[in-house]
């Protein structure tokens, strides 16, 4: 059967991904990430050549964990974009959408706060948030920028605690998980990237999910996990409220909240100023880190 959208978007991370087991397989320039670039590119790579045998015409993938530089473009379908680093807009973070119709997320997390493999939202700095009294994860703030371009959420893959979650928020979107209680010496990673590759595919016919519409006013309650003085810090950079350990933001919806969230947990007032250069040199850092990687799985 046909695939009911001609563009998807991937947006990939590498917690969620076959080949990340710990904390050290997430950092940057660890031989356990490394590997774990080359699994998270094998995943993407699966489920784009799903997508395209399925009948989707266009595919682009926004590497989203840590630098935006982690896929490896040699192993990936050269008919697929790869949109590397992190863009100012016009959705932050993940620059242009280029007129896509339905996004994918592959590799994601559970939020911060919660007992999900790594959870964090944006950063581990923080140790939990909450909007409105509820956990939010990353799934959540994506899926909201992206409905303002007419991008609706049809995929999910991440452990079970972020599988739960997305479906929690996205109501009918198709979830697949990741089990990584037993550690990687009893993970079939094959079969599992197989059945990742069919049921991305099978979500193309996945026309029950709708665009998240932001709700409002909200109140985000943001945790820090280096305690009050980094939380007060950051506040009073920012010109926050806080108590104790936490930051408290007000904000009409999810997007202008995602934007407050982006400011307190990568800039700074002289960074903001600056960014288009802040981005090029933080891209170019992202950049030398994949040529790192080349050379260690050589």
């Amino acid at each position: 059967m046909a695939s009911r959208f001609k563009h998807v978007l991937i947006v990939a991370d590498i917690e969620g991904s076959s080949g990340c087991w710990d904390y050290r397989g997430s950092s940057f320039r660890t031989p356990e990430w490394a590997r774990a670039c080359v699994d998270m590119t094998r995943d993407v790579a699966a489920v784009v050549d799903a997508l395209f045998r399925a009948g989707v015409d266009r595919v682009t993938i926004k590497d989203f964990h840590r630098t935006g530089y982690n896929l490896l473009p040699g192993m990936i379908d050269p008919r697929a974009e790869i949109i590397y680093g992190y863009c100012s807009g016009p959705v932050p973070g993940i620059g242009d959408p280029c007129g896509a119709e339905a996004v994918i997320f592959t590799g994601m997390h559970a939020a911060s706060g919660s007992n999900g493999f790594l959870a964090h939202t944006l950063t581990s700095r923080i140790a939990r948030l909450e909007v409105n009294g509820n956990l939010v994860a990353e799934v959540e703030l994506f899926s909201l920028v992206l409905a303002q371009h007419g991008i609706r959420p049809i995929f999910f893959s991440g452990c079970p605690v972020a599988c739960d979650q997305a479906a929690a928020v996205v109501n009918q979107i198709v979830t697949y998980p990741i089990d990584k209680v037993d550690g990687p010496a009893h993970f079939d990673a094959d079969s599992w990237r197989a059945g990742l590759a069919h049921s991305a595919a099978d979500a193309l016919q996945n026309d029950r999910t709708q665009l998240l519409k932001s709700r409002g006013p909200l109140q985000a309650v943001v945790q820090m996990r280096d305690g009050s003085d980094a939380a007060q810090k950051l506040a009073k950079r920012w010109h926050l409220d806080y108590d104790a350990n936490q930051i408290v933001l007000n904000a009409p919806d999810m997007p202008t909240l995602y934007l407050e969230l982006i400011r307190i947990c990568f800039l700074t007032p002289l960074i903001e100023k600056i960014l288009p250069i802040g981005l090029v040199a933080y891209n170019l850092r992202g950049r030398r880190g994949l040529d790192w990687v080349r050379r260690q799985i050589k």
